[in-house]
């Protein structure tokens, strides 16, 4: 048995500047063949599932590609193009496939990207067995469904159980190919916008809708059922929550138990729903709290999110703090190439006064000019380091050349690429040690909880004007089919 397994990931925001060229997907694009499972094999992704489930089997292994990009601007075609025709190409003579997909994806030339890949995967493979492991952010599609036997998603956000989702599709696929089970694919999807911090799953609506997942898979005939938050920043069709539900055999079951979880999500949907606070008094918060503790105090910059699409380098956020007065600051990473490029010319240990962040225009963005800094140049590195985990535990992480600029008040990290707070190992790995700072203005919004939080004396959610806010009203939907909640009201489901 020859059993195709294969990695794309993105995560797009309609609204992003950001672009997403073949280059983002990978420190220098994708891993191709051998390289593609070298990078996964011994990790925790669902790729990294797939391949240990596959050689448990005995199978032949092909893996034509791993393609995975921090979120940002819609898709380029081209590079659309060259990741899907890897896969399809690497279809044709496979028995079976297991695709690590993140579900939210849109191209250039196309709305519904891991749609529209599974259609054509499909198309080369009538009759072959399709399993797909999602992100919990997925938009899913009426295309996904159609053309997938299996589908399972992440249950976790932070996500801890990439590994786990893998595991779980690849079970049941193995388990349809040797006749134990007959997947059935059903799935509801409520007019209903989440917003990203409303879809924790430590507590809340969304927690108890995937305590009600779990549940749902202990009854009988019920093989998986997966709650999807969705990823509202994207201008298409539904961005909106679902419910996917893997029945053995009965298609009715299937569609019980997701319209029964999505009638719960609707009859809480007013706790899926975020109301930010104004900048000002976010970062007052965050003083006050320091008062309280002698450790650093977590800012979360999650309306310039790395993880969501976010530019990374607008400075609302360290302005406001350093408006009010705050002091031991460290923050980053700011993506600014051109003030990374100032900063190596000028060498470790110069003094250097330059302008940072505000130079990627948006929707949502202000449009202020860069902020004017003076500081001593304090490390230079390539920026790449090992993610210690629970996220990508394993992986090497490339934030493109990183320099440090220690100003009288803060420590500066730059970036050539966006890059998110996954690890300590983002400020370590340039000479700074997070514990000791008073404030760490992060620009992340979930996920550098799980190792930044244990640190930290508490956090605050700061909603800048980035184009990853969680303001709606910031931004102009075209495509978005309407009513939906919580733009309109009034809505029957």
């Amino acid at each position: 048995m020859k059993i195709l397994i294969a990695r794309m990931n993105h995560e797009t925001n309609t609204f992003s500047p950001v672009a997403t060229p073949l280059e983002a997907f990978g420190r220098d694009g994708p891993c191709y063949g051998d390289d593609a499972y070298r990078e996964n094999a011994g990790m925790r992704t669902a790729m990294s599932a797939f391949i240990d489930a596959a050689t448990r089997e005995g199978a032949a292994i092909v893996t034509p590609i791993s393609a995975s990009a921090n979120p940002s601007g819609r898709v380029s075609a081209a590079a659309y193009d060259a990741i899907c025709q890897a896969i399809v190409d690497a279809a044709e003579d496979c028995d079976a496939v297991m695709l690590d997909l993140h579900g939210a994806m849109v191209a250039e030339n196309s709305p519904d990207g891991e749609g529209d890949l599974l259609e054509r995967v499909r198309d080369v493979l009538p009759h072959a067995p399709i399993a797909v492991s999602l992100d919990l952010h997925a938009n899913v599609t009426q295309k996904m469904i159609d053309n997938a036997n299996v589908i399972t998603s992440f249950k976790t956000y932070p996500h801890v159980d990439m590994y786990e989702s893998g595991e779980h599709a690849a079970r049941l696929l193995l388990d349809l190919i040797h006749g134990k089970a007959n997947p059935v694919i059903a799935w509801a999807q409520p007019p209903l916008l989440t917003h990203t911090l409303r879809s924790s799953t430590a507590d809340g609506a969304m927690k108890r809708a995937v305590d009600a997942a779990r549940a749902a898979e202990r009854e009988d005939g019920v093989l998986a059922v997966s709650v999807l938050s969705g990823f509202s920043l994207a201008d298409i069709a539904a961005p909106c929550i679902s419910v996917v539900v893997v029945a053995d055999g009965a298609r009715e079951t299937a569609q019980d138990v997701a319209n029964r979880i999505a009638r719960q999500i609707w009859n809480e949907r007013d706790e899926f729903v975020y109301h930010s606070a104004p900048l000002a008094q976010s970062i007052a918060e965050g003083a006050a709290l320091a008062r309280e503790t002698d450790k650093p105090v977590l800012l979360l910059d999650h309306g310039d999110n790395c993880m969501s699409g976010g530019t990374c380098d607008t400075t609302d956020a360290f302005e406001e703090a350093l408006r009010q007065g705050l002091d031991n600051i460290v923050v980053g990473p700011l993506c600014d190439p051109e003030a990374v490029a100032k900063l190596f010319a000028a060498g470790e240990g110069a003094k250097v006064t330059l302008g940072i962040g505000n130079k990627l225009a948006s929707v949502a963005s202000s449009g202020k000019p860069p902020l004017e800094v003076t500081g001593i140049v304090r490390a230079l590195t390539d920026g790449e380091y090992i993610i210690s985990g629970p996220t990508y535990t394993g992986q090497r992480a490339y934030m493109g050349r990183a320099a440090v600029l220690e100003t009288p008040v803060a420590r500066i990290l730059v970036t050539e690429r966006t890059h998110e707070p996954w690890d300590l190992g983002v400020f370590e790995s340039v000479g700074i040690d997070p514990r000791g700072a008073r404030f760490l203005i992060l620009k992340s919004r979930m996920y550098c909880r799980p190792v930044f939080v244990p640190i930290s004396g508490g956090l605050v959610e700061c909603d800048s004007r980035g184009v990853t806010s969680s303001d709606y009203g910031l931004f102009s939907f075209e495509h978005l089919k309407r009513p939906v909640y919580p733009l309109d009201s009034g809505i029957a489901y």
